[in-house]
């Protein structure tokens, strides 16, 4: 009980870093790519795909938090605790190709990058994304801490480049609230539409 207590009193700014790591699912290459897409194609027509994934998203942490919460458990260990070793590694097999599937396109969003950003040929820009992987990996050895620290300063400076181009591209918030919380049927007339829809609702 004493060690309970001790666990609910740190401060709030101690579980913040989880909550960085999460933000960056928000932030990745997918996201750009698609939500470039959308703008460049249909200006703030599909702003409310956005809002509604993202409301997804939140009732999914939420609901995954509750699980842990209630039981101690992720959802991992609940899957293989509630149903029989076939069906759990059935869903083990589909969790891990879905992983690998979403995380291809970050993996090659970086590569991308540095290709468009600094030249560097594919080959070797996927060399360096590999490197880039292993060393947060390698920075786990000194604690979780430092791994958290350093997505915040990704998350950050992420951050900043995304005020910046706001105060640059001087968007028209009303028709931002508007179009980001009234759907509109564009979504439903172009096929084109539709797959950039999918892909704001899968990033």
């Amino acid at each position: 009980m004493k060690a309970a207590r001790v666990r609910f009193q740190r401060p709030f700014w101690f579980y913040l870093g989880p909550a960085f790591l999460v933000s960056v699912g928000y932030m990745d290459p997918g996201n750009w790519a698609t939500s470039l897409e959308a703008g460049s194609r249909y200006g703030y027509a599909l702003l409310w795909i956005v809002t509604l994934s993202s409301a997804i998203a939140v009732l999914m942490q939420v609901l995954a938090a509750k699980l842990g919460i209630a039981t101690g458990m992720d959802l991992a260990q609940a899957m293989r605790a509630r149903y029989s070793p076939p069906v759990a590694r059935f869903l083990f097999v589909t969790a891990f190709l879905a992983m690998m599937a979403t995380d291809l396109a970050e993996f090659m969003g970086v590569a991308l990058a540095l290709n468009l950003l600094f030249g560097i040929p594919l080959t070797w820009a996927v060399v360096l994304t590999v490197l880039d992987v292993l060393l947060i990996l390698w920075l786990e050895r000194f604690g979780f801490r430092w791994v958290e620290m350093v997505i915040l300063a990704f998350v950050a400076t992420i951050g900043m480049a995304y005020v910046l181009e706001i105060f640059f591209a001087h968007p028209a918030l009303g028709a931002v609230a508007w179009n980001a919380f009234v759907p509109n049927g564009t979504v439903f007339e172009s096929t084109t539409a539709l797959f950039i829809a999918m892909g704001i609702l899968g990033a």
